[in-house]
């Protein structure tokens, strides 16, 4: 790599964006804004930048010009709802690291009716096999015709952990939509629609 036209080894070394000029094989470099996107993913498609096995990406739901994105966090397949995509490392760090403890929203369609005691449960931790789920928040939202929904704020993010916490108590899911990362909601967005995050979205999130 070079810097201002110097070779250097120092992957440490300190730049100036907009004033030092960067290289590699004499190829220049182009120092990329942030961006902030914010989607509805939709049921049946994976949260990943690629996938082995054929199966549609959020990726394929973006323009080609903003493929250099990452998704913060995942949703599993069958889920869908509220994700961010950026290029910015920090923000990522921010949403995801368990230490500043960022709340999600979900609304859970489950099989059956939810009693108090469920939700007592839900509140102050399920038994999983990876250990007890930290406290959340819940509320029963609607019931009808044999199913509930429950509105579950939870504030980490284990692999199907809300799946899992419904199936202790019996309840499959049979519908999960993920509605607000911190402050930020999914409002009026339909199913596979993307957009960029507001800069007053962006300090709701920060």
């Amino acid at each position: 790599m070079k810097v201002n036209g110097k070779v250097t080894y120092d992957f440490s070394f300190a730049v100036t964006p907009g004033k030092d000029k960067l290289s590699i094989d004499n190829r220049p470099l182009e120092i990329r804004d942030f961006i902030y996107v914010v989607m509805y993913k939709p049921r049946g498609v994976v949260t990943t930048c690629s996938d082995e096995r054929g199966r549609k990406s959020i990726m394929d739901l973006l323009p080609i010009e903003l493929e250099h994105l990452r998704p913060v966090g995942r949703l599993d397949k069958e889920s869908e709802g509220l994700i961010i995509l950026t290029n910015d490392g920090n923000l990522t760090q921010k949403l995801t690291h368990p230490v500043h403890q960022k709340p999600k929203r979900y609304l859970a369609t489950v099989k059956g009716m939810i009693e108090k005691r469920d939700l007592k449960l839900l509140q102050e931790g399920i038994p999983l096999e990876d250990g007890l789920t930290s406290k959340a928040k819940a509320r029963l939202y609607s019931h009808a015709r044999g199913f509930s929904t429950v509105e579950l704020e939870i504030y980490e993010g284990r692999n199907r952990q809300i799946r899992r916490m419904f199936e202790y108590l019996g309840k499959p899911v049979i519908s999960l939509v993920r509605t607000a990362v911190g402050a930020l909601q999914l409002k009026r967005m339909e199913p596979g629609t993307w957009r960029f995050l507001s800069s007053s979205e962006l300090d709701l999130l920060l």
